[in-house]
């Protein structure tokens, strides 16, 4: 345990203080950490013995890369790129607009509503939260909304795009912990409503408090809002398709992700939006994603290897046993890590971390990983939102550089608070997120 814990702490001071790429760090700390614990010397390079080390680190390089699997993660990608290209943020938004766009803050609540759409299609928080920036911030500043509150609510309204199906976040949960990714995809659905619906409370609450800051806009009426609802048929075939076919087991996660991806080319071209130029972007863009990803995973699933040679999981079963505290208890402990942990790591860092470390002391004390996941998703949305290092704040702040991080922080707070009402739900009530699972699959 004592390895396990220096090695963490030098992984800590390379991404932090030294600021190496995390799947780097990882994957060195991974590599020579499993070294030292086959009891090599340092001081011999040529060891033979070093094979086992180089065989680890080569082998997850190619199992990963071969993993039928992991094709969904750019599948996915390619389908979120393209739906972006076609322009269907836009429809969403005003078919969100023509039904709540007269209330007070209306347009806001029209911003959650649309970015808990687009990210279902999407699977990214940090596009979803770009994307709609574009798209909602001008008609809520031509009615005079306040900064804080038209932000927020598109920060906020952004971080559903890790955990509504289908998400990269979920797919790579379960192949780091071999749990089932349409579950994952099932469990994630309930949760992700719930979310839309307490933002939505804490839109109500900040124009409740202060009416000024978010006016009603213009009343549509009923053959507009029909109108409006035509734009979106792209967005709810794809999804019907997509999401209907995993749920119902007509084809798996991996031959979804194709579909989707394919569907989502057919409507960008049915609706013209999709350029040579266009598509290339996407292409490129896509590739650029998915090397991330794969390399962020590589170095995690060594790093986890090393954790696990280490005996770390069995020895932090041992020591939670010893304080004597209920399972329940435990979880709350590994929630409080994560609240604090996501103030300075962004969220796929902050979940590869320690997801490997946990989810061996979550699944021995009878929980479900499954829900462990959703859970430690939620958690990781709220990291999106927190000072001082909320990814979709900051994005925000690159594409309007006119409004301050300082801004968007303050007017996220109520958001931020109600994702920690959620949390409690789906932590205290399991069924919220296991209901579907256990009603298709189980």
């Amino acid at each position: 345990m004592t390895v396990a814990l220096i090695g963490f702490a030098i992984l800590l001071a390379l991404i932090v203080i030294v600021r190496l790429p995390i799947a780097f760090a990882m994957g060195l700390v991974g590599f020579f950490g499993f070294a030292f614990l086959q009891g090599l010397s340092f001081e011999n390079v040529f060891d033979f013995r070093w094979t086992a080390a180089l065989s680890l680190a080569s082998n997850r390089v190619i199992d990963t890369a071969q993993e039928y699997g992991l094709s969904v993660i750019p599948l996915f990608i390619l389908m979120g790129n393209l739906v972006t290209k076609s322009g269907l943020s836009q429809e969403l938004y005003q078919a969100s607009n023509a039904f709540l766009g007269h209330r007070k803050g209306g347009l806001s609540m029209a911003t959650v509503v649309a970015c808990g759409g687009f990210s279902a299609i999407c699977g990214s928080s940090l596009a979803t939260s770009a994307t709609m920036a574009k798209v909602a911030m001008p008609p809520m500043r031509k009615f005079g909304y306040a900064d804080s509150l038209a932000t927020a609510s598109i920060a906020a309204g952004g971080t559903l795009g890790i955990l509504i199906p289908p998400s990269v976040i979920l797919v790579i949960y379960g192949l780091l912990t071999e749990s089932s990714i349409r579950e994952l995809f099932a469990a994630g659905f309930l949760p992700g409503l719930l979310g839309i619906l307490l933002y939505l409370a804490a839109v109500k609450y900040v124009v409740w408090r202060n009416p000024e800051a978010g006016p009603p806009g213009d009343k549509m009426s009923w053959p507009e809002r029909l109108a409006a609802l035509r734009g979106v048929w792209g967005v709810l075939i794809l999804f019907t398709v997509v999401m209907g076919g995993i749920y119902l087991g007509v084809f798996t996660p991996t031959e979804a992700a194709g579909i989707g991806a394919g569907g989502a080319f057919v409507i960008a071209l049915a609706r013209r939006s999709l350029s040579l130029s266009g598509l290339f972007h996407a292409l490129t863009d896509t590739g650029r994603t998915t090397a991330m990803l794969f390399a962020v995973l590589i170095g995690a699933l060594i790093f986890s290897d090393f954790i696990n040679r280490a005996g770390l999981p069995d020895q932090l079963l041992a020591f939670v046993t010893n304080l004597e505290i209920s399972p329940m208890g435990v979880i709350l402990v590994i929630l409080a890590i994560y609240i604090l942990l996501g103030m300075v790591f962004e969220s796929l860092s902050m979940m590869l971390l320690t997801v490997p470390i946990f989810y061996p002391l979550v699944q021995s004390l009878g929980f479900d990983l499954v829900w462990f996941g959703i859970v430690v998703v939620v958690v990781t949305e709220i990291s999106l939102i927190t000072p001082p290092v909320g990814m979709n704040v900051f994005v925000l702040s690159a594409v309007l550089p006119d409004v301050k991080p300082a801004t968007i922080f303050k007017g996220v707070t109520p958001f931020w608070c109600a994702d920690i009402v959620r949390l409690a739900l789906l932590t205290l009530i399991p069924t919220i997120s296991l209901f579907l699972p256990e009603l298709l699959y189980r």
